[in-house]
């Protein structure tokens, strides 16, 4: 997900950072040459780095490369990020391959075969770890890479719309008024699908003791409009995975031909390894279609999705396209066309570098270091909203506890953490969820026990901190921090004209998306 961002006018794009310092001079030196042995004796060093309009003359490469690296040292610590599902280690020697393939465009696959060969042995892998049917001699199911989950619903999102209009269309029915059934706490890329593709969004409330999606209620709002409903193995807020199988079942029972997707962005390479029992994938008659992130826990640099259908029957033909292009006829169904390779090759290296005992090695430290984190924060008299013992995905969701009347919330806990460079949000809950709100720790791949302890130490400082604070400081804090974070030039990209939507569950409802 990338945000719109707005082209500053002339007025604001040659306005000073400081007010009066449009009227101080500096003048040249005329001593100065571009070349120079030092990077801070150059006059670039002594110029701003072109914002809005591209320079007239060049840069030589050195001052470019360190003035771009100074600029974003300012970034925070990505391994401290735990905000965020996304992959912030790889082994150097998968960085070196995905560094190699770095010029190769993915689409051309006349010019690249063995790299359109390794998608494909990607696909027939995460198709297996899905439990795809493969026994049957007359079909195989299929799937395709794409650039994250988000791309991949996109994909999953049509393909049920088209096959349900095709039915409809066959029965002379009407078929202008599709919907699609999910949960409330659904990632914004399902409203997205649903709005960019005209499909009528029905929400599963969460309340404040379920936050997934109740299956009896799921299917109770569908009807012969319904192109699906999304279940999701790993919500993003609490890491829970939704009862897929009760669902399906429930969908059997009543007899009613409505398919579903598996939103498993999160949790696809997750449960396969820590929970194999659990029937949420193709094993369910009534699973047609799942995404994964190869980015988040398959374990590889953004980004990279994968979407695997059951058979050509939950993919219509006319989604896909014939392609003859340079030298090669190939089929695609795709919202992006030219690529990179980089990340499709080094989901390819994980796979066969790890095996599935070493996926499950590492999964299993995961949920190992995410319950001793919970039993900390336990300590600390937070409650734990997530699921334990490889139930959900291996994160922590946490909230202070109503019944101790602090003076202060998550969010100033999070804002005192961020001081240390942690990121760890805080959240309000999904709608009807009595408006909660919560903080959420991912436990990822390079975040180990030592790490975990410097986290809840630097917890219960923070905790101390406020504890010392009267009301009316803490509220101070929490503002300068919101202006410093949301007000700072760095931030300045929204369009006024975008701002106050009420067309999302944000702008409805008040919602925060948590960072996936």
């Amino acid at each position: 997900m990338v945000h719109l961002a707005s082209v500053p006018n002339d007025k604001a794009a040659n306005a000073p950072l400081v007010k009066g310092m449009e009227n101080i001079k500096i003048e040249p030196n005329d001593d100065e040459d571009e070349v120079t042995a030092s990077v801070y004796g150059s006059r670039f060093a002594a110029e701003c780095l072109p914002m809005h309009e591209l320079p007239e003359k060049e840069m030589p490469k050195e001052i470019a490369y360190r003035m771009i690296r100074d600029d974003l040292s300012l970034d925070g610590n990505p391994m401290l990020n735990l905000a965020s599902f996304v992959t912030t280690y790889m082994e150097e020697e998968a960085e070196k391959l995905m560094a190699e393939a770095l010029p190769k465009n993915f689409i051309d696959y006349e010019e690249y075969p063995q790299t359109a060969d390794i998608q494909n042995r990607c696909v027939s892998m995460i198709a297996r770890m899905f439990n795809a049917p493969t026994a049957n001699e007359e079909e195989n199911s299929m799937g395709t890479s794409t650039v994250g989950s988000s791309e991949a619903i996109m994909l999953g999102t049509l393909a049920m719309k088209k096959r349900w209009q095709n039915k409809r269309k066959a029965e002379g029915k009407d078929y202008s008024k599709p919907n699609i059934v999910m949960n409330s706490a659904v990632q914004v890329c399902w409203e997205k699908a649903a709005r960019y593709f005209d499909v009528e969004e029905r929400y599963v409330y969460c309340t404040a003791e379920r936050y997934v999606i109740d299956p009896e209620e799921a299917v109770k709002l569908v009807d012969e409009n319904t192109i699906g409903i999304c279940a999701i193995i790993g919500t993003t807020y609490t890491g829970e995975y939704e009862d897929v199988k009760a669902i399906n079942d429930l969908l059997i029972k009543d007899k009613i031909d409505c398919p579903i997707h598996v939103d498993a962005a999160s949790g696809g390479f997750v449960a396969p390894f820590v929970v194999p029992n659990l029937q949420w994938d193709f094993r369910l008659e009534k699973v047609i279609s799942i995404n994964v992130s190869g980015h988040k826990y398959g374990l590889v640099y953004p980004g990279v999705g994968w979407i695997v259908w059951r058979s050509p029957e939950y993919l219509p033909k006319e989604l896909v396209f014939n392609i003859n292009y340079l030298g090669a006829d190939q089929a695609s169904f795709t919202l992006n066309f030219s690529k990179g390779a980089s990340q499709v090759i080094g989901q390819y290296y994980q796979m066969i570098r790890l095996g599935k005992h070493g996926y499950r090695s590492i999964m299993i430290n995961l949920t190992r270091t995410a319950d001793y984190l919970a039993t900390c924060l336990k300590q600390l008299e937070f409650l734990i909203m997530s699921k334990s013992g490889g139930e959900g995905l291996p994160l922590v969701a946490f909230r202070i506890d109503p019944k101790k009347n602090k003076h202060y919330d998550e969010f100033a806990v999070a804002h005192h953490l961020r001081e240390r460079g942690w990121v760890v949000p805080a959240y309000t809950m999904a709608p009807h969820s009595e408006k909660l709100k919560l903080m959420r720790v991912v436990v990822r791949e390079d975040f180990s026990r030592a790490r975990c302890d410097t986290l809840v130490a630097d917890i219960k400082m923070a905790l101390q901190t406020l504890e010392q604070m009267d009301k009316s400081t803490v509220e101070q804090h929490v503002q300068h921090a919101k202006h410093q974070s949301t007000a700072s030039a760095k931030s300045k990209h929204n369009h006024p004209k975008y701002k106050d939507e009420k067309h999302s569950l944000q702008g409805k409802t008040g919602k925060t998306h948590a960072v996936c």
